[in-house]
């Protein structure tokens, strides 16, 4: 039983982590193909047909260019900013429940890899450790843009998160949980938390924007002030992971806010599909479902960079600061003084 157990572990843990670095390797694709469509041009279109090998050949240019350390940086620090931006983005990804449970060789298969009940509360630790990648590396390269793209980065990520937090509490006080696995299933349906919590999505929305360092919030990255910022010493494979640990995490975003405000995995008729599909395979409409919500979210993601302006840095702080906390804390007591009235009727 216990092997058995470690090998379903193991394959979820493998088939999660191509999904994820497929998902980030064509998001590239699509971030061009967006862009030139809104822009009226055609986009890749060489490697392959409609350009889809663009990703690989993209990947191996990374993977055979040489490898540059500047003489005067850190050199252990140097690899270890983009090395551990890489391997956190992907830690995200092992508390989101992508479906239901599934049967398989008469076994229950649930298709998340640790449920853990503070499921919430780990996402935000994993996020915080992700600005150190950011931190380190900007500091090693012994770069006074990539110093500054660094220190943007860190007070970006202080002031945003202070908001994404209190967005949460929130959301705890109308759902009672912190397990992503509870909060997908007490979205059954169109019981959806986005009818609930609309400001309080609305907030998360903003500072998922600030945590993945997206347009119009790249200030650690402005290549108009900072060159390239943290990453302007980097070149082929490190900063190819510092690009794909902003793709992998703008997907673990995404998946987290579907999985709080837009239900998972759930949809109107789920029952009825899984009554018609069996336990086999109706949970894997559920799965793409998931995903389709996912990839409207990167869609949006994509849309908002090659649309809205960047923010001028002090408006940026502005704006964390002086508009989306006071506006998350309001929320929390509206939510606070909405509940207890209904709990009294």
């Amino acid at each position: 039983m216990e092997i058995a157990f470690l090998v379903e572990k193991l394959l979820l843990v493998t088939i999660l982590f191509v999904a994820t670095l497929t998902v980030a390797a064509y998001s590239t694709y699509a971030e061009r193909k967006v862009a030139a469509f809104l822009q009226d041009r055609v986009g890749p279109n060489r490697a392959g047909p409609f350009g889809l090998l663009q990703p690989l050949a993209d990947g191996g240019k990374m993977f055979f260019k040489e490898e540059i350390i500047p003489s005067g940086s850190n050199k252990w620090l140097f690899i270890a900013g983009p090395s551990l931006a890489l391997l956190v983005s992907f830690l995200g990804t092992a508390v989101i429940p992508f479906g239901q449970n599934i049967e398989l060789f008469g076994r229950v298969v649930p298709l998340q890899v640790a449920d853990i009940n503070v499921g919430i509360l780990y996402i935000f630790g994993v996020v915080s450790l992700g600005v150190y990648g950011i931190m380190i590396g900007g500091w090693a390269s012994n770069n006074k843009y990539s110093l500054m793209g660094a220190i943007r980065g860190a007070s970006q990520n202080i002031s945003y998160e202070i908001a994404m937090g209190l967005s949460i509490i929130a959301l705890l006080l109308v759902s009672n949980t912190l397990s992503f696995r509870e909060l997908a299933e007490q979205q059954h349906g169109w019981h959806w938390n986005i009818i609930y919590q609309p400001l309080g999505f609305l907030i998360f929305l903003v500072c998922a924007f600030a945590e993945t360092n997206r347009m119009p919030f790249d200030l650690p990255e402005c290549e108009t002030e900072l060159i390239g910022g943290y990453n302007t010493e980097y070149s082929a494979f490190k900063m190819g992971a510092y690009m794909f640990a902003e793709y992998i995490n703008m997907f673990v975003s995404s998946a987290v806010m579907v999985t709080i405000y837009f239900g998972g995995y759930n949809y109107p008729g789920m029952d009825l599909v899984n009554g018609a599909l069996g336990a086999t395979w109706g949970p894997l409409v559920g799965v793409a479902v998931m995903f389709l919500k996912i990839f409207v979210f990167i869609f949006f993601f994509m849309w908002v960079r090659w649309t809205v302006p960047r923010f001028r840095y002090d408006q940026l702080m502005d704006l964390g600061w002086k508009v989306l906390i006071p506006l998350a804390i309001a929320n929390i007591v509206i939510t606070a003084v909405v509940i207890t009235i209904v709990d009294k009727l």
